[in-house]
């Protein structure tokens, strides 16, 4: 069977006979050049998987031979050989986009190994991947029967999306399936286990993960200095794999110092949940000490319009000294655009907190777009619309110029969103919120089996807006759905991306800090 087809070009290719016997033996076809005018010849008549060039040969060199051919056809890997280690030839080779570059003398091994690598790479990783997932799964899933604590449940999130990122780029189907249906049978388990610690971890903190009101207490205050300015950069509605996939690109210009999560505390709403962080407090402490400024569900207006008082307030009670602050909330390219030109007027800030609102408004564009719904009408899709964002935003140009600076940079979000699939039946007054993921109010009438009731608000640390008020919450990829216009509501509403709820995407939250290089 013939494997691959080669171009060799080498002045001294009869000396290489061997070396081509060798992969001919193994089924790969060699077709041979002793100078690079011939090797381009050859490469425009027919077509090769791999080409092998030689630096120095007469005429064009092996450099000037390579910029052609990737002129004719840049994606064909070609692979350098030289007998020179100078520095400057393995740099321009880089730059020529080379594919691989080897030291002469050479061996036939060093050369297969060479072509697989390139020629064979896609499938020897697949295989390797799919291989590496099934025996992962294996321990998954007895791991999954375990009666797991908090820490071992961030390690099962952490190596479930491990698995989505490295299977999403293999095209094997049964892979994906596999691997939706373990992720769903955590997200199972994990319900159960949120509906049996939450209010044990809201009576008792200290046997608690970090939620989100403590974050600033814990994560922010406690490293605050003059000499260092902190950023804390709050990417609204921002999963761990979405943070996973713009990582690479945040590193290319900081260090990445520590990589933490906390817990969203519910509802994993954006009014709940951000309040909670600026102000440090949990919502019925917010509405007790704040009656002016706190939303309940039932009133109108925006939620969240007065996180900077929240903040300003938290940092008196806690950092007990003057901390320069400031405080902003991007939700457009042009506010964008407008913090990074008054850069340097932050530098005297001991802390800027900045809260960047696009993968929020991506999620509910989600939901209110067809455009949107199409370009994201799954988890991998939504993932590569936010890098896509974030690879054009004035945000990664703000972190490109605090990496000039000495600077802390703290990035996280206040809680995540899951892909919805099963609607669920629910009844409610005319006062009940509009939230898919979450409901609060009174007489609520539900399917049990998918919800997680929280009869006495307090319990929670939730305002009790009526005597007989009580909360329920969707578990896994459930959502809410009223009687009326049922039908319409799923169709609308079916695979869009939702929070409020309780799942591992929604509830473990990356908090990642990053240090200067």
């Amino acid at each position: 069977m013939q494997l691959a087809n080669i171009l060799w070009a080498d002045d001294e290719i009869d000396l290489l006979k061997p070396h081509i016997l060798f992969l001919n033996e193994k089924g790969y076809q060699i077709d041979t050049a002793t100078n690079g005018r011939d090797a381009l010849d050859i490469f425009k008549t027919k077509d090769f998987d791999i080409v092998f060039l030689d630096e120095n040969m007469p005429g064009l060199t092996g450099l000037e031979t390579l910029s052609q051919i990737k002129t004719i056809n840049p994606d064909v890997p070609v692979v350098m050989i030289t007998k020179s280690e100078e520095e400057y030839l393995m740099e321009d080779a880089i730059g020529f986009k080379i594919d691989d570059y080897l030291i002469k003398p050479v061996n036939p091994k060093q050369i297969l190994l060479t072509i697989k690598k390139l020629t064979d790479n896609k499938r020897l990783v697949s295989e390797k991947t799919s291989m590496a997932y099934q025996q992962d799964f294996r321990n998954l899933g007895m791991i999954l029967n375990d009666n797991l604590n908090y820490q071992e449940w961030v390690d099962v999130y952490k190596k479930l999306i491990f698995w989505e990122l490295e299977l999403e780029k293999l095209e094997d189907a049964g892979m994906h399936e596999i691997l939706t249906m373990q992720k769903s049978e955590a997200n199972s388990q994990f319900c159960k286990f949120i509906e049996k610690s939450y209010l044990d971890w809201i009576k008792d903190q200290d046997k608690a993960p970090m939620l989100s009101h403590q974050l600033f207490k814990k994560k922010i205050f406690p490293s605050l200095s003059e000499q260092t300015p902190t950023f804390f950069i709050l990417i609204d509605n921002l999963r761990y794999d979405q943070w996973k996939i713009i990582n690479p690109i945040i590193s290319e210009y900081f260090r990445l110092e520590e990589e933490d999560t906390y817990f969203s505390i519910l509802p994993t709403a954006t009014q709940y949940a951000r309040n909670a962080i600026f102000s440090g407090l949990m919502p019925s402490d917010m509405e007790k000490r704040f009656p002016e400024m706190w939303q309940n569900d039932e009133d109108e207006g925006g939620k969240n319009l007065f996180e900077e008082k929240f903040l300003e307030d938290q940092i008196k009670r806690s950092v007990k000294k003057d901390t320069k602050f400031s405080y902003h909330k991007i939700l457009n390219q042009d506010q964008g655009k407008s913090l990074n030109e008054s850069l340097s007027n932050l530098m005297g800030n001991e802390l800027n907190a900045i809260v960047y609102n696009f993968v929020d408004m991506l999620s509910h564009a989600r939901t209110d777009m067809q455009m949107i719904r199409e370009l994201a009408n799954d988890d991998a899709a939504y993932r590569s619309l936010t890098l896509s964002w974030f690879e054009h935003s004035p945000l990664l140009d703000l972190i490109k110029k605090l990496s000039q600076k000495k600077v802390r940079l703290i990035i996280t979000t206040d809680h995540g969103t899951i892909r919805v699939k099963h609607p669920s039946k629910v009844i409610g007054d005319k006062n009940t919120n509009s939230n898919l993921r979450y409901k609060q109010g009174k007489n609520l009438n539900y399917v049990n089996k998918d919800v997680f009731l929280v009869k006495n608000p307090a319990d929670a640390m939730l305002p009790k807006l009526h005597v007989s008020s009580s909360y329920i919450f969707a578990k896994e990829d459930s959502y809410f759905v009223y009687q009326n216009n049922y039908n319409q509501f799923v169709n609308y509403f079916n695979e869009t991306f939702q929070h409020g709820g309780i799942s591992l995407e929604e509830m473990i939250i990356p908090i990642v800090t990053y240090k200067n290089k």
